[in-house]
């Protein structure tokens, strides 16, 4: 697979607490240079981000992050206040308590109600997989196919683990044809990246690959 291919599939990704506005405009740069699907950052960040891309490049952000166990109302929130402030795409928690408790019908719900606040814009899901059985793994692709969510994510990056090969191949398996999947977490190599992609990922959320394609500027890219 092309590196091009590879790389218009990546939200190019900063969530590291001591981030700065230098370095987040650094990941913008780059994801203008090398063509990445998005820019995935913190939500503080986003404003500023916007009004120095504006139409470029997409800028995504996260709710609920890391943990996933704010109140819906609180979610709901940070979804308006981050499309007020320019982000395109939003990449949200969910309350691995609920899935834990078996709370089906509240995780629906708010999943729903951000999907509502995100007024046509993209919503992505992340179940983080290495804290659910794969019996709840299932579960969840069919709710976020209910939800009418666009993507189900893997993972933050945040936690004991991110995406791996099974679970990219376990969601292809169960979530509906109109639900895309995102692998994020973990994602070191070009080899992680064609794998996650031949297995059903829509896009990658890495910043190692951009890093790659850096290294191989000298080699023509």
């Amino acid at each position: 697979m092309e590196l091009r291919e590879i790389l218009s599939r990546c939200d190019h990704t900063l969530l590291k607490q001591e981030c700065t506005w230098e370095q987040i405009r650094e990941i913008c740069d780059d994801g203008l240079k090398f063509g990445c699907a998005s820019v995935c950052i913190p939500p503080s960040f986003v404003k500023r981000a916007n009004e120095y891309l504006g139409e470029r490049l997409k800028v995504c952000t996260v709710i609920g992050f890391p943990n996933g166990y704010s109140t819906t109302a609180v979610k709901v929130f940070e979804t308006e206040n981050a499309i007020r402030h320019g982000a395109d795409e939003i990449d949200m928690v969910i309350n691995i308590g609920w899935v834990k408790a078996q709370r089906w019908d509240r995780l629906l719900e708010e999943i729903k109600a951000i999907k509502q606040s995100c007024s046509g814009r993209i919503l992505k899901v992340i179940v983080e997989t290495c804290l659910l059985t794969e019996e709840e793994k299932i579960r969840m692709c069919e709710i976020v196919t209910e939800s009418g969510a666009d993507y189900i994510k893997t993972s933050t990056g945040f936690s004991t683990a991110g995406a791996t090969r099974e679970d990219v191949k376990l969601f292809k398996a169960h979530v509906g044809p109109n639900v895309k999947i995102k692998a994020a977490g973990g994602i070191t190599s070009l080899q992680d990246a064609e794998d996650f992609i031949a297995l059903g990922a829509d896009r990658l959320g890495t910043s190692r690959i951009v890093k790659l394609a850096k290294g191989q500027q000298g080699e023509g890219y």
